[in-house]
C-alpha cells in the first residue's frame, strides 16, 4: 500500500509532466543510428563518455529516479549486476527528473543517496531528460527502436498506472515516450535494442532475457 500510495501522490503531481513531454520532434538521424555505440553521454563530472567503451557488453539502460515508488529496484539491478558482471553484464544508470520530479537535487547527492542507500557500484551517468524537445539523444533512439509495451495490468500498480494515463490520454499507449521512472532497455552484444521493459516488470522476466545474451 505504501508503494501505491507513493504513486498516487507522484502521478497527481506529475500528470502536467506527462502532457507536456509526450510531444517529440524526432531527428531522423538520430532514429537512424546503426547501434547504441554511436552515442556519448555525461558521466557525473561532466566528462562525455562513449558508449563505444561497452561495445560486446550487454547493456540494460535504466532512467531512474530517488523518490519514486519504484525505487527499490535499485536492490535488484544491484543484483543482477553482481550476478553477471563478471559475464559482460553493465547497467547504466541515468537519473530523470522528468516524472514528478522525483529526481531532484545535484549529481552528487543522487549520487551519494544510491551508494549509501542501495550499495550501488554499477555506473551512474548525469542527469537527462528522457522526452520532450530536451531529451537525449540517446533516448530519442531507443524510443525508436522499442516503443512502449504496456504496463503488467495483471498487476495491481500496474493496472493503476494504465487507469491513471489513459484518464489524461486514451491513446498513451500508442506513443513511444517513456512513461514513468525504471523504464528499461536491454542492448545485446552488437549494440542493438532487444527489449524493453517497463517500470512493472518482474526482475525474473528481465534477467531471463539478460541471461539468453550472455
Amino acid at each position: 500500500m505504501k508503494q501505491l500510495r507513493l504513486l498516487t501522490l507522484a502521478l497527481a503531481a506529475g500528470m502536467f509532466l506527462f502532457g507536456a513531454c509526450k510531444q517529440k520532434s524526432e531527428a531522423p538521424a538520430e532514429q537512424n543510428a546503426d547501434n547504441i555505440y554511436q552515442f556519448s553521454v555525461l558521466d557525473g563530472t561532466g566528462n562525455a563518455v562513449s558508449l563505444a567503451d561497452y561495445q560486446g557488453r550487454v547493456l540494460l539502460v535504466v532512467n531512474t529516479a530517488t523518490e519514486c515508488g519504484f525505487t527499490p529496484q535499485y536492490t535488484e539491478l544491484q543484483t543482477l549486476y553482481d550476478r553477471y558482471h563478471a559475464q559482460g553484464f553493465e547497467v547504466l544508470d541515468f537519473p530523470c527528473n522528468q516524472f514528478g520530479e522525483q529526481a531532484p537535487g545535484s549529481y552528487d547527492d543522487i549520487h551519494a543517496f544510491c551508494t549509501g542507500t542501495y550499495n550501488i557500484t554499477f555506473p551512474q551517468m548525469a542527469k537527462l531528460d528522457v522526452n520532450g524537445d530536451s531529451a537525449a539523444a540517446l533516448f530519442v533512439w531507443l524510443k525508436s527502436k522499442a516503443s512502449f509495451g504496456g504496463f503488467d495490468t495483471t498487476d495491481r500498480i500496474g493496472a493503476y498506472l494504465d487507469r491513471m494515463f489513459r484518464a489524461q490520454d486514451s491513446l498513451y499507449d500508442q506513443s513511444a515516450d517513456i512513461k514513468w521512472n525504471f523504464t528499461k532497455f536491454l542492448i545485446d552484444r552488437k549494440g542493438n535494442v532487444v527489449r524493453r521493459f517497463e517500470p512493472t516488470a518482474k526482475t525474473a522476466e528481465i534477467e531471463a532475457a539478460v541471461r539468453e545474451l550472455l
